[in-house]
């Protein structure tokens, strides 16, 4: 807290208005109801929404699992949930750096195959050390999602709306602490706790598929592009899908109203 105060000292909300000065948009709608008619901003929150409930479940319910299905003791199962936190703890440190200096669109969707291949595993390989291990890492790459989407939406998103949009999408993906874990409880009192894992195999499968969304490619400089063009009112034509795959992409975004670009 001391540390913020400090370095923000000067920012007052005067210089804000100084440096933005409309409080509405052209069409006389407030900032908050622009944000919110952006597809950025809902792509944002559900992002969020599904990876704090990934990461809340996991770290929740997994002293349960190693004791339940992995048949851990207490002290080492308690030790599991601390290595993911652990884990989580230092990519949000360490990936943040190589994030940036490949560009977030391609470090996230590689991350987030990284974690779907170590969900896979740690659900199907029924090794109690082996499970330690993969959650530890799970961890590790599922740190920098959060911080990153951040960086993304005020990438992709014009200065006169960062506020009122990356509150929105924070605040509701914040629900995704409540919503999954409970949801996650509730569906183990019938099946049991195994259930936790292909949970969250889908849930990080939504995040892949949400993240694909976003436009601007996987090239470093693609969001910025991306921005740009929205901006000037057009749409680009940046990572037009060749394949298949890259086609139902657009075709997707299109129907959603977000550039390809």
């Amino acid at each position: 807290m001391l540390f913020c105060i400090l370095t923000f000292r000067k920012a007052t909300g005067s210089l804000y208005r100084l440096a933005n000065p409309q409080t509405h948009s052209v069409e006389g709608h407030s900032r908050t109801k622009e944000s919110l008619q952006n597809p950025i901003t809902w792509i944002c929150a559900i992002f969020l929404l599904l990876y704090v409930g990934v990461e809340v479940s996991l770290g929740g319910w997994l002293v349960t699992f190693m004791l339940k299905v992995r048949d851990g003791g207490k002290f080492e199962s308690g030790l599991v949930a601390t290595g993911f936190w652990l884990g989580l703890t230092f990519g949000r440190i360490i990936l943040g750096f190589v994030t940036g200096r490949i560009g977030e669109k391609l470090a996230i969707a590689v991350y987030l195959l990284i974690c779907i291949g170590l969900e896979l595993c740690f659900w199907l390989i029924p090794n109690f050390v082996a499970s330690a291990v993969f959650a530890g890492w799970l961890g590790f790459f599922l740190g920098p999602l959060f911080p990153a989407a951040i960086v993304v939406a005020t990438k992709l998103l014009p200065k006169r709306l960062h506020v009122s949009a990356i509150g929105f999408a924070a605040a509701f993906g914040g629900g995704g602490a409540a919503l999954w874990p409970f949801a996650v409880g509730a569906i183990a009192q019938s099946k049991g706790v195994k259930v936790l894992e292909p949970i969250a195999l889908a849930l990080i499968a939504g995040i892949l598929a949400l993240w694909c969304l976003l436009p601007g490619g996987f090239r470093k400089i693609g969001l910025e592009e991306a921005a740009r063009g929205r901006e000037e009112g057009r749409a680009g034509n940046l990572e037009e899908g060749k394949g298949v795959l890259g086609k139902s992409v657009n075709r997707v975004r299109r129907k959603l109203g977000i550039a390809s670009g």
